[in-house]
C-alpha cells in the first residue's frame, strides 16, 4: 500500500492507533484520497465511545467553514473523556488560509486529536510549521498508484478482511474498475455480499455476473488469448473493443497485458520452478499458473517477453498522445494502438 514521505506508513500510522498510541495532530495529504479518509475513518470511528462522541468529536467540511473554526475548536477540552476528536475534511478548500495552524501546531493541545484531510494537495514543505507537525504529530503523504500496483492492493485488501481471491477476479476488477480505491473496495464489500453462502472466495465468475464485464471479451481474456497464441480469439477481442469502446479502457488493458507478460519473464528467471517458488515469487498459485501461464511459457523466449514488455510500454506512451499522430477519436486511436501492439505480440 501506499507510504508516507515522512518515518510511518500508512500501515504504521493504522497500527499506532489500533494501539491506542495517539498524535495530537494528523496533517494528511497527497493525490490518493483513499489512504486519507481510511486514516480519518478510523479515527472518528473507533477514538471516542459512541457516549463520547456526543460532546467530543467535531466535524468540519472546508467548503462550508474557515480554519479558525477549526483552529477554535481544537483548544477546548474534552467534556468527560481523555480526548476530544477535531477533524477538517476537505482541508485543500483552507489552502490559502492554511499558514495559520502554524501556532497551533507548535504548542497543540495534548487532549485534542486533530485531523487534517488535505486531498489532491500538499504543503510547501519549507513552510517551518511543516516540520513542526512532524515533530510534534504526524505528517502523512500520499502518492498516485499505478495500475501495476492494483493487483497488489486488492489482494491485501482482500487479505485484510479475510477473503480469498482468484487471481483471474484479480484481472477483472483492475481492468473494469481501474485506479478509483474507493469504487474498488467498495465493489470488493458488494461482493462479498452477494457471494453464496459459506464461500470464502472471490471467484472470476462472481465478477462477471455483478460487476458487468463481458465474459468472452476483456483484457484477461486477451491476455490469454495471446498466450496461447490464439490469433483468431485475440482479433475478435480486439475488434469487440473497437466496436464497444464504452468496455474498453486503455490503461487497465495494457496493466492487465504487462502483469501477465511480467509473470512469465519472473517464472523464466526461477532458478527452483517449484509450486512453492511460483507462489511466494510470482504471487499465483500453481493450478492458475499452469492453466493460464504454462502455455505462454512454452511459446514465447524469455528475448520475446522482454520485447512484449517494451511494445507494451511503448503502446502505453502512445496512447498518452506521444509519437502517434492521428485526427481520429481518442477512441479510434486506442483501438488501433492495441491492434498494433497484439500484432507485434503475435509475430
Amino acid at each position: 500500500m501506499a507510504k508516507a514521505e515522512n518515518k510511518k506508513s500508512f500501515e504504521q500510522i493504522l497500527k499506532d492507533l489500533k494501539a491506542k498510541q495517539y498524535a495530537p495532530v494528523y496533517f494528511l495529504m497527497g493525490e490518493e484520497a483513499y489512504y486519507i479518509d481510511k486514516i480519518a475513518d478510523f479515527i472518528e470511528k473507533n477514538v471516542l465511545s459512541d457516549e463520547e462522541k456526543d460532546m467530543n468529536l467535531s466535524i468540519f467540511h472546508g467548503k462550508d467553514s474557515k480554519i479558525e473554526d477549526v483552529l477554535m475548536a481544537a483548544k477546548q477540552l474534552p467534556m468527560m473523556a481523555d480526548y476530544q476528536v477535531v477533524i477538517a475534511k476537505e482541508a485543500q478548500h483552507y489552502e490559502k488560509t492554511i499558514d495559520k495552524i502554524e501556532f497551533y501546531v507548535k504548542n497543540p493541545a495534548p487532549s485534542t486529536i486533530l485531523v487534517f484531510c488535505y486531498k489532491y494537495k500538499k504543503l510547501d514543505a519549507r513552510k517551518k510549521y511543516v516540520k513542526e507537525i512532524d515533530n510534534q504529530g504526524v505528517l502523512f503523504e500520499t502518492g498516485v498508484i499505478y495500475d501495476n500496483q492494483l493487483p497488489k492492493f486488492i489482494k491485501d485488501y482482500c487479505a485484510e478482511i479475510n477473503v480469498k481471491i482468484e487471481e483471474k477476479a484479480v484481472g477483472m476488477l483492475v481492468e473494469y474498475i481501474g485506479v478509483d480505491l474507493a469504487r474498488m473496495t467498495g465493489e470488493i464489500d458488494k461482493l462479498l455480499i452477494i457471494k453464496p453462502e459459506g464461500a470464502n472466495t472471490i471467484t472470476s465468475d462472481l465478477v462477471y455476473k455483478n460487476i458487468g464485464i463481458s465474459k468472452d471479451y476483456n483484457a484477461f481474456e486477451l491476455a490469454r488469448a495471446l498466450g496461447v497464441k490464439d490469433v483468431l480469439l485475440a482479433n475478435r477481442i480486439v475488434d469487440y473493443f473497437g466496436k464497444n469502446p464504452k468496455e474498453f479502457a486503455m490503461p487497465p488493458t495494457l496493466t492487465t497485458l504487462f502483469n501477465y507478460f511480467e509473470k512469465i519473464l519472473l517464472y523464466n528467471s526461477l532458478e527452483n520452478k517449484s509450486d512453492i517458488e511460483i507462489q511466494s515469487v510470482i504471487g499465483v498459485h500453481p493450478f492458475v499458473f499452469r492453466k493460464d501461464y504454462l502455455a505462454a511459457v512454452r511459446n514465447y523466449s524469455t528475448g520475446k517477453i522482454c520485447n512484449i514488455i517494451g511494445f507494451i510500454r511503448t503502446a502505453d506512451v502512445r496512447s498518452k498522445g506521444f509519437g502517434f499522430a492521428s485526427a481520429d477519436s481518442a477512441e479510434e486511436k486506442n483501438y488501433q494502438i492495441l491492434k498494433e501492439l497484439v500484432f507485434r505480440i503475435l509475430h
